[in-house]
Formats: C-alpha cells, structure tokens, sequence
C-alpha cells in the first residue's frame, strides 16, 4: 500500500491518539528536562490541527503545573505562610497507617513528607480515585494539597484534598487490537517505531527495525529477561527511561539487596515489585553491595518471580534487562562478551535465567534522519497500552498451541524461546488473540525465529563460560505444529 494510504488510515483509526513528532519539538521538551511520554500529553493539550505548538503557551504551563525543586520552596510559602490550596502536576505514592487509620502520601520528587503523618489523604479523594491511587508504584497526577491541623488540632499536616490522573483519554485495549487489523505488518512495525519517537525511514534494514522493537519486549511480557550490549549512542537509556512511567532505569551507583527486592528496615518492597521492568545500564559500572547475596537473590528471583528477604517473602513481575556497551573487536557470539559484567553475573546458573540476548550492534547509531517527523502514536497512550498488555494471558495460551517441543528440550530453553515469542505477539500481532487469526509463516518469521535467534546466544555465550555444563549444547529445535502448517496451506 502506498504511504499516502497508509498515514490516511493512520489518522483514521488512531486520530485521537496521535501527536505531530519533530527534533525541534523534541529539544525542546529535552530542554525542560520532561520525558517522553510527558511531552506528547503537553503537545496533545496544546498543539492545533496541524501539530504545531505555542512554545511560550507551553512553558507558562509548565512553569505553574509541573514545578521543579526551586519552585516548591514558592508552594511552601502559599502552603504555610499564606494559608493557600497548591495545585500541581507530580508522582504521588499512596501509604496506609493502620495505628492512626489514615491514608498517606508522600510526593518523593520533593522529599515530602519529612516526617512520618505529615502527609495525609482525604478518604474521599481515595474512594474516588481507588482504581489509579490504590498502587504499589508511584503514579503521576495534579494534586491539590492544603496545610491544616490534624484531627487533633496538634499539628499542621498537608492534606491532599483532591487529585487528577495524569491520563488525559480512556485507555481502550480491544480497540487497538481491533485497529491493528487495518495495517500489514511492514506498517504496524513503522507506527511501533514511530510511538517511541524513531523515523522509520532512516533505518536501513527490517533487521534493524526488529532490533530495535526487542527492547520493547519487557515492556510487554512480564518477567522476561534481557541482557543487550551496543555502542555507544544506540539509544539505550532513551528506551528505557523516557518510553513508559512503569519502568525504572538504574544508572550508575550501587545497588543492594534492599533495593532490589526487600527493605526489612523500612518494611517496604524493592524495585521488581514497583514496576514493570527494571533496567541497569552501564552495568559494567554498577556495584552491588553484599555481590553474593545479590547473585542468590537474582537466582530466585529471575527463576520464579519471588523473593525471600528474612522472613519476608514477596513476588514480583518486572523484568530484569542489563545494559552494557560493548567494543567493536567483542561483538561475536562466539567470543566472551559477557566478560566485563559485574562479576555476580560469571556464574552460569545466573546467566541461563535470563531469557534472551538483543544485539545491540545492529541498531544504528542515533542520528537526525531516526528521529520521529510526523504524525505517530502518542508515547504516553503507547505505553499505557505496553502496561495493559502485560496482564494479557491469551497470547501465552496461542503460543503454547501453536509450538510443539522437542521431548528432551531444557526447560528453561523451552520457556525463554516462547516468553520471548509472546513478547513479540503481543508488540507485532495483538489481534492475534486466538490460532485461527494467527498467520503461521508471518509468526515464524517475525516471533519464533527472532525468539531462538536471542535464546541461542545466550546457550552460545553458557557454552564458552561454561564449557563443562553447557559446552556444545544447542537450543532445542522448537517448531510449529505441522497441523496450523497445513491449514495454512490450505488457506
């Protein structure tokens, strides 16, 4: 179909959920220091029909909504001095007290409460909002805070007394399932490139663009676990940290068990029960405090999805990605690539949890021609309906039924190859809810040979760290069932 066609059902059936992308409208939110999915709810609000944006409108805005560290020192002096309801754009994490039978909050982007009771939701506000604020994560939102003596007329408090999601639409999942029906797949790859913010047309190659797209796997499987290493410039980070509100990217620093799963101090659950996926990048220069107690709760964790911390026992269901660079003289499978991760991740046992292996080197380097001009999915809808489709069963369902096991095959190998596969079913083919609307060949293609393609550097790279265990062992030869092959045929 010609690209006229194409971007004329684009706007026909997503119309709503579309903003008009450019580089200048993305240096300048870049300059405001707002992540992506941010940008496109501002640039929806604000831009007319033909995408364009007031800038000055815009940083009004977000000079007044969406204050910064400097400005909640202005809030204060309406909170506390004079007496004034504050109204801003923030994260927001919900706490229950059973002792004093109070809901809380803190705003954790500026350290509030200082003190434990300081900070106090209104019942009404939660009963109201139960389906957003009721989370383990922090979730964005305008809240509206007041400061006010407690129910003893002790002390001052705040007290949010009214609260907006940040989510400017209802999030419709069965209709985009039903919309993906209007595109072949060569178009619902470039809208995918085009929801986080990359040009379609500067890539070179369908391997490049499937490249680029498994690294949206975790965002829509959940515990499915991904090592990529890449030059540097392959815009890693940006994935990770600027696409959705439900993942979390570890840059630098260290990293402790407390963190990770459990604080047993603060009572609190770690990162893998807050979001979706947790991604250390540069992992070569992350230190992990306690590294053998870390690697022994990796090794429970990415195998099952529950932690043991004391006497605390947690699940989880983000996924684990390590993100590393990587020199040009080590971008062979049939080397040791992995020898400069953190030593806790040498060991075998730990490196055969994680599912698959995204090569980094063959996305190019972040250039002008890949940045998104254009019409293209709002990021901020696209990662809403990542998040959604997470909790998607069905796809695992059509997966099972299509593939057929070899009788001896590993089971870790069996269970990376089809995660991976129903990552890329629910990214490539969400209307794919049942066999009879999966097209084979295009599956195979697209899910089941990528799938072994990442689990097979990972059995290549056990093989050489390994060669005891693992030495010259293969995945296992997963195909599809010869019965959807031939009702293919026939069709």
């Amino acid at each position: 179909m010609v690209k006229e066609d194409y971007e004329i059902r684009l706007k026909e059936y997503f119309g709503d959920m579309l903003v008009y992308k450019s580089p200048m409208n993305s240096k300048f939110f870049s300059a405001l220091s707002l992540p992506a999915f941010m940008r496109d709810w501002l640039v929806m609000r604000f831009s007319d029909e033909s995408g364009e944006i007031n800038k000055d409108e815009v940083s009004e805005y977000i000079r007044n909504v969406i204050p910064n560290k400097e400005r909640w020192n202005d809030y204060l002096v309406d909170l506390l001095h004079n007496n004034q309801p504050v109204r801003f754009l923030t994260k927001i994490k919900i706490d229950f007290d059973t002792a004093s039978r109070s809901a809380l909050f803190t705003l954790p982007e500026f350290g509030v409460p200082k003190k434990k009771g300081e900070a106090i939701v209104d019942w009404r506000v939660i009963e109201d909002h139960r389906d957003h604020l009721i989370s383990p994560n922090e979730v964005w939102g305008i809240v509206e805070i007041i400061c006010e003596l407690d129910d003893a007329g002790k002390r001052n408090v705040f007290r949010l007394v009214d609260f907006t999601p940040f989510c400017p639409y209802t999030i419709d999942l069965d209709y985009y399932i039903e919309a993906r029906e209007e595109f072949a797949i060569d178009e619902w790859i470039d809208i995918l490139l085009g929801a986080i913010d990359y040009n379609p047309r500067g890539y070179e190659s369908l391997t490049q663009k499937m490249t680029m797209l498994s690294r949206l796997l975790p965002f829509v499987e959940k515990r499915l676990n991904l090592i990529e290493l890449a030059p540097k410039e392959t815009g890693k980070s940006y994935v990770f940290a600027q696409i959705s509100k439900y993942g979390w990217l570890v840059s630098g620093g260290s990293m402790s068990r407390a963190k990770m799963f459990y604080d047993m101090n603060k009572k609190t659950p770690g990162l893998v029960s807050k979001y979706d996926y947790v991604a250390f990048d540069e992992i070569q220069s992350i230190k992990f405090t306690d590294p053998m107690e870390m690697q022994g709760a990796l090794k429970g964790y990415l195998e099952s999805g529950e932690y043991r911390v004391g006497d605390t026992r947690g699940v989880g269901s983000a996924g684990l990605i390590l993100l590393g660079n990587i020199d040009t003289a080590f971008m062979n499978e049939n080397c040791n690539m992995f020898e400069d991760l953190p030593e806790i991740f040498h060991e075998s046992a730990l490196l055969d949890r994680f599912h698959g292996f995204i090569k980094g080197w063959d996305i190019p380097k972040m250039k002008e021609s890949l940045k998104a001009i254009g019409w293209a999915l709002n990021t901020e809808y696209f990662g809403e309906i990542m998040n959604k489709l997470r909790d998607e069963i069905k796809y695992r369902s059509v997966v099972d039924e299509l593939l057929e096991l070899p009788k001896d095959a590993a089971t870790r190998d069996t269970e990376a190859i089809k995660r991976i596969c129903t990552g890329y079913l629910k990214l490539l083919f969400p209307n794919a809810t049942e066999t009879a609307k999966v097209n084979v060949s295009e599956f195979e293609k697209y899910c089941l040979i990528p799938a072994k393609k990442m689990r097979g550097v990972i059995k290549s790279q056990l093989g050489i760290i390994d060669y005891g265990e693992f030495g010259g062992s293969v995945i296992p030869d997963i195909r599809i069932k010869e019965k959807y092959r031939e009702n293919a045929a026939e069709v």
